[in-house]
């Protein structure tokens, strides 16, 4: 395997471990506490320790799959069958697009429920429009919950649903809200139903992070758990001393992980562009191809295959 190869197949791992530690880190309850409280208007003003209560069992993250007929399965507990939410082998259905995390949270009369899915994203994708993913999540939402949280016609029982999605490398902290309305074109009747069911959060986070004041709370405290600049003391300083989170020893470890991919991920970048600059030097005959390996630390063989790959894929 070539260098250059080894290097793709490198930092396509690291960035992987990368974004399952993200998600891990954002499955925190604490921390989805405080999205709650910056998003959902039932937890605005809570204090977050009363919240976590409130989150029922440990999220569910990268587990559940969005397609139809898969996200409302049947799971064995303790020897029983029970309508859930499907947790899928992660090997058997490889390559399956699911939800970073989902959870169930109880609401202040301690018996209506809200479903939660928070997802993560490096910046606003370029190959879809974000907003139109978004709305398919939160469809698949409220649709999987037949024969699990309600039973046939028994569309009263459908539970509001929100999909929270944070978007990282924006040009400006953003937080918006979408959600259902209703336009009265002729007369002012007012149909029965809930307007509320479905529910959107977009939450963009700028390269900087602010500071700590209440309009940019939930930004700070995603910016600082996100950023792959800041070390992992600076991190657990801001997370534990600004927002009083308990971190356990694997959230400390998750966040020495992600510092450490972060690092590594750079690293590979600026190897891939050293190396690539060292090639243009061979083509321009500034460099020999004897002191191009030296410096590669290869042999010359195994700089002519990598030579001659990178002029098949350039054809």
């Amino acid at each position: 395997m070539g260098t250059e190869i080894k290097n793709v197949v490198v930092a396509v791992d690291s960035a992987a471990q990368y974004d399952n530690n993200a998600k891990r880190l954002l499955g925190n309850k604490y921390i989805l506490a405080y999205i709650l409280i910056n998003s959902v208007d039932e937890f605005k003003g809570m204090d977050p320790k009363e919240i976590v209560s409130y989150i029922e069992g440990e999220p569910f993250i990268g587990v559940v799959p969005v397609e139809a007929g898969l996200t409302n399965g049947v799971m064995e507990v303790n020897g029983e069958r029970i309508m859930g939410l499907n947790s899928e082998n992660t090997e058997v259905n490889e390559g399956m697009i699911r939800f970073d995390i989902i959870f169930y949270v109880r609401v202040k009369d301690g018996i209506s429920q809200i479903i939660i899915n928070v997802e993560a994203q490096k910046d606003e994708p370029a190959g879809y429009q974000i907003l139109n993913r978004a709305v398919f999540y939160v469809c698949r939402l409220v649709s999987s919950q037949k024969e699990r949280d309600f039973v046939n016609t028994n569309y009263n029982d459908i539970k509001k649903v929100f999909s929270i999605w944070v978007c990282m490398n924006m040009n400006e902290n953003s937080m918006n809200h979408i959600h259902l309305g209703d336009d009265k074109i002729i007369g002012m009747h007012t149909w029965k139903g809930r307007l509320d069911l479905l529910n959107i959060v977009l939450i963009g986070l700028s390269d900087g992070i602010p500071e700590h004041d209440e309009t940019y709370e939930l930004h700070r405290l995603l910016g600082a758990l996100l950023s792959n600049k800041l070390s992992a003391d600076e991190k657990l300083n801001i997370i534990e001393t600004e927002y009083q989170i308990p971190l356990e020893s694997d959230t400390r470890e998750d966040v020495n992980v992600m510092c450490n991919l972060a690092e590594g991920i750079r690293e590979e970048g600026r190897e891939e562009g050293r190396q690539e600059m060292i090639f243009e030097m061979i083509q321009d005959g500034v460099l020999s191809k004897e002191k191009a390996a030296k410096k590669l630390g290869i042999t010359v063989d195994e700089l002519e295959k990598e030579l001659g790959h990178i002029s098949l894929e350039k054809k």
